[in-house]
């Protein structure tokens, strides 16, 4: 049905409609992988379980010959597994790619999963193993889990070696704004945000458009616009980029064409639980909560960490005595480097270092001073004198911080937060000192998203993020990342 604007509201329902073909695509894999998860799960529950059948009996169904578990365990159970993922929105391109949406949807399937069963289980008078169920239900999830972080990988390496599956996006706005929006678009190309113009709400007076990453249009109808750089996205930038009125009707127009309308709102670096859109007589209120660094999550966390750091410790042990023989024969030094860093609140604390440079690195520095290649607080060089052949390697895989698993054990890091400095607490003064909120960590987001190569203001707002938008989903988001950083050597020196 047509409304009142001559837009048909069905994006299939409108001849030359925008289809995003990527993610069309992406779907049919990923619904191939759930199946397949899911019958991996019922093959290993009936592999460890001799009475996987209970409940169903001897009954026959269809030729004769297949008995109803065969068919609920090889068609029945799978194909719930993906009606459940798809009512839960777990194929929704919004939340595929990038960030924890994904993977907390994917929980939500497995919840819905439980209930199922348990409803059918009791609507059915079936008396089913609960040791199979349970299997099955857990391994559906760890399998579907594992698939869709290898998927994601994939993705992401086709972003970032081409524009291929990449929402491409018209940012609309104040030169400034639309800029801003770029910087951090663009920041990872893995996220699959790929701008591709801009489009200016006044047309610039003559030699007033500096030099810009991609093409600047003033004037033109958006839809139209949109539909010729062969765009998908809309993004509004700012709040003086459209009145309001404006942005309802433009809303109206793209109505049919398959075209995303996003707003990009100016409170900036804060995001996932702490924002709610709350409408109020037709007014939408965005609300920011105050983020959440307490509470039983808290308590989760700091009981993972050490039991992470423990059984950790306990099993690199022999991979660790390796690194110490192998830098006590070097030259003889000692083999631990032990240093003052400030950690939560304020409180100092030493850490825990394989040694990578030579004895003397501490009376070399101030000869080295000049060379410093970081802007902030701390010092860098990639091509250090006083790191020694070992601990160059140890460096290039980040394998000099294994010892910190032990300031884990003891409670003063955590595995992921902000990295510990080597400065006095004085020098932590205005927004720098909110990173002492969070107990310091062996990796965290600076890590993630460049390590070495970004600048201090730009480790400092990463850290800062990290800390207004703390959960247990991003740290496994950061350690899952943590894992591809280490291998690809990003940074590291």
């Amino acid at each position: 049905m047509t409304p009142s604007n001559g837009v048909a509201r069905a994006a299939f329902g409108r001849s030359g409609a925008h289809r995003v073909t990527w993610h069309r695509n992406y779907v049919i894999w990923l619904l191939a992988l759930d199946f397949m998860c899911a019958l991996a799960a019922s093959r290993t529950a009936i592999t460890l379980f001799q009475r996987a059948d209970a409940g169903f009996g001897k009954d026959e169904v269809l030729s004769g010959s297949l008995r109803a578990f065969t068919l609920v365990a090889n068609l029945g159970m799978p194909l719930g597994w993906v009606l459940l993922l798809a009512a839960c929105g777990a194929y929704d391109r919004r939340a595929l790619g990038t960030g924890t949406e994904e993977l907390k949807r994917l929980m939500r399937a497995t919840l819905a999963m439980a209930a199922t069963v348990s409803f059918l289980a009791f609507g059915f008078k079936k008396d089913l193993s609960r040791m199979t169920v349970v299997v099955v239900i857990l391994a559906a999830m760890c399998y579907t889990l594992l698939a869709r972080l290898i998927a994601r990988w994939v993705l992401q390496i086709i972003r970032r070696t081409g524009t291929a599956a990449s929402h491409r996006m018209l940012l609309v706005g104040r030169l400034p704004d639309a800029l801003a929006v770029y910087d951090v678009a663009t920041r990872n190309r893995g996220a699959g945000l790929l701008p591709v113009a801009i489009h200016l709400p006044e047309p610039p007076l003559a030699g007033q458009v500096p030099e810009t990453p991609v093409p600047v249009y003033a004037g033109w109808d958006l839809v139209p616009l949109v539909q010729e750089i062969d765009a998908d996205t809309i993004a509004i930038c700012g709040p003086a980029s459209l009145e309001s009125y404006e942005l309802r009707r433009l809303a109206w127009q793209i109505e049919g064409t398959g075209l995303d309308l996003v707003v990009v709102p100016q409170v900036t670096d804060v995001a996932g639980p702490r924002v709610h859109v709350r409408p109020v007589e037709g007014l939408p209120l965005l609300t920011v909560e105050e983020p959440t660094i307490s509470g039983l999550s808290l308590v989760v966390k700091i009981l993972l960490d050490r039991f992470a750091a423990l059984l950790g410790l306990l099993a690199l042990s022999p991979f660790l005595l390796l690194i110490a023989l192998s830098i006590k024969l070097s030259d003889r030094g000692p083999v631990f480097f032990r240093q003052r860093r400030v950690g939560y609140q304020g409180k100092t604390f030493r850490v825990w270092k394989f040694r990578t440079m030579h004895t003397d690195a501490e009376a070399r520095l101030a000869a080295l001073r000049d060379s410093n290649e970081s802007d902030g607080l701390l010092f860098k060089m990639k091509d250090d004198p006083r790191v020694t052949g070992v601990g160059r390697f140890l460096r290039s895989f980040s394998l000099d911080e294994l010892p910190q698993l032990i300031n884990v054990l003891v409670g003063e890091m955590s595995l992921v937060g902000p990295r510990p400095l080597p400065t006095d607490d004085e020098s932590f003064q205005g927004d720098v000192r909110r990173r002492l909120l969070v107990r310091p960590g062996i990796t965290g987001l600076w890590q993630v998203s460049g390590r070495s190569d970004l600048s201090w203001d730009e480790s400092v707002r990463l850290d800062l993020y990290y800390v207004d938008n703390w959960s247990l989903a991003y740290d496994l988001g950061i350690l899952w990342r943590t894992v591809w950083i280490v291998v690809g050597r990003r940074g590291a020196y």
